[in-house]
């Protein structure tokens, strides 16, 4: 068993989670600077001042990910960090710091996925509205053009947005991530429009300004719904399911992504959010759909879904003991056999799995060394099913693990651990754990040792 020869094995990364010097040279506050204020908000009071201090230690990393073999760097850049204010001036040690980092990815052989919104939205813009500001999509532009004027010399690879169901619904609905709203579902819906503008107008950007030919994607959340059975009734329950809207939240499928990649909203969104529904005009819709190249989903997990006595689909209740990680998410592997084919077969777009990966109780054992055997099965059960949708020739381009190093993991600070390297946040001290090493065969044999 392998995969294509040109697949792409990476891992994955952002910017508030890793960097640290939240405050040095000319870096502007972003949104999870500010929550990470606010009382409660946070685990312990955490905060990602410090986090992996990667600003400072990137050469190191850079280092361990060649070590691990790893061909592909999915990176967030920090937008305050580059225009402190959100707009206007722009700070020339953030681009410096950037064009280190890019860099020195290239001389290690390592292909850098730029994604250009991870949620750490500048402070200064959200005193100003955030993304329920009009002009939002401008400032995004903005943003946009002065990166790829930077950085399009030597990088290819895009990402607009991450997970918008995240930064929208728990950021501005449910109030868990930064900025901490708790908006009405009206306003909720005029932010997340706002932002989905602002992917198109990026995309246009990027499509105008690239140095190089960019292949442009966009990463939100796969919510993935998978049949109890292989029976044609139970794969056709699930699909519709994966691609329906069932509440008042923003956890679902094709509010995000009907509206990128078929240019509309979903008919059964529109009904059940009624007149909280923005208006909008066909030349902002046509801007959101501007086309792109491929389409990436964080996949972690999926639920199974059933028919109850009357037919209708419902959740399937999983067994007493279900196998779960230690953010308490159901181990399901086959979701990365599932979404593939079903994101494919509804939008036709080459897919890269852009997260994936899980949160263990990892510590240095007595030998020093880290063993997590639970995320080396965890990834080989994930990868196996992987490998099968892409033998059944859906067209996945690549899979980035969730992540390369621990990390200040939001809400939950940083007492969940998803890298393949671990970190001491005492003295900033590296290793890799079994899971890294494990990785690197994978990478070795592309799949092969599967």
């Amino acid at each position: 068993m392998t995969f294509s020869t040109d697949f792409i094995w990476g891992a994955a990364s952002s910017a508030y989670q890793i960097e640290g010097a939240a405050y040095a040279d000319g870096k502007g506050l972003s949104v999870w600077d500010m929550m990470c204020r606010k009382q409660g908000a946070i685990y312990q009071a955490q905060n990602g001042e410090i986090a992996c201090d990667h600003y400072h230690a990137f050469k190191q990393d850079v280092v361990l990910m060649k070590e691990i073999g790893i061909r592909a760097y999915r990176f967030s850049l920090s937008w305050p960090r580059i225009i402190p204010g959100g707009t206007g001036e722009v700070n020339p040690q953030g681009i410096a710091f950037y064009n280190a980092l890019i860099n020195e990815l290239l001389e290690n052989d390592i292909i850098p996925y730029i994604t250009l919104f991870h949620w750490d939205y500048p402070y200064d813009l959200y005193r100003r509205g955030s993304w329920l500001n009009h002009d939002s999509p401008k400032w995004f532009a903005e943003y946009t053009k002065i990166v790829v004027n930077n950085f399009s010399d030597r990088v290819e690879n895009w990402i607009t947005l991450n997970e918008p169901q995240c930064f929208i619904g728990l950021g501005h609905q449910t109030g868990i991530h930064a900025p901490g709203d708790k908006l009405d579902l009206a306003e909720v819906l005029i932010a997340g429009h706002h932002a989905l503008v602002a992917h198109g107008r990026s995309v246009q950007v990027i499509r105008e300004y690239a140095k190089r030919k960019p292949s442009i994607g966009y990463a939100p959340v796969g919510i993935i719904k998978m049949p109890t059975t292989d029976a044609m009734e139970d794969v056709e329950r699930a699909r519709h399911a994966t691609f329906s809207v069932n509440d008042s939240s923003c956890w679902n499928n094709t509010w995000w992504m009907d509206s990128v990649l078929l240019g509309r909203y979903p008919e059964d969104g529109l009904r059940l959010y009624g007149d909280a529904v923005p208006h909008f005009s066909t030349d902002e819709m046509e801007t959101i759909s501007t086309p792109i190249d491929f389409l990436g989903s964080n996949i972690y997990n999926g639920a199974y879904v059933t028919a109850d006595q009357d037919g209708n689909c419902k959740e399937a209740q999983l067994y007493n003991g279900f196998a779960g990680t230690a953010m308490d998410w159901p181990v399901t592997p086959e979701a990365l056999y599932w979404g593939p084919k079903f994101l494919y077969e509804r939008y036709k777009k080459p897919i890269f799995i852009t997260e994936n990966g899980m949160a263990n109780t990892d510590w240095p054992s007595v030998d020093g060394k880290v063993h997590d055997p639970q995320r080396i099965d965890f990834l080989h059960r994930y990868l196996v099913q992987l490998k099968r949708i892409c033998d059944e020739g859906i067209p996945v381009k690549g899979y980035f693990q969730w992540s390369l190093t621990d990390n200040f993991e939001w809400s939950f600070g940083y007492n969940k651990r998803f890298g393949l390297i671990y970190i001491d946040y005492r003295d900033q001290r590296r290793i890799l754990k079994e899971s890294a090493y494990w990785y690197q065969q994978i990478i070795i044999s592309n799949g092969g040792c599967l």
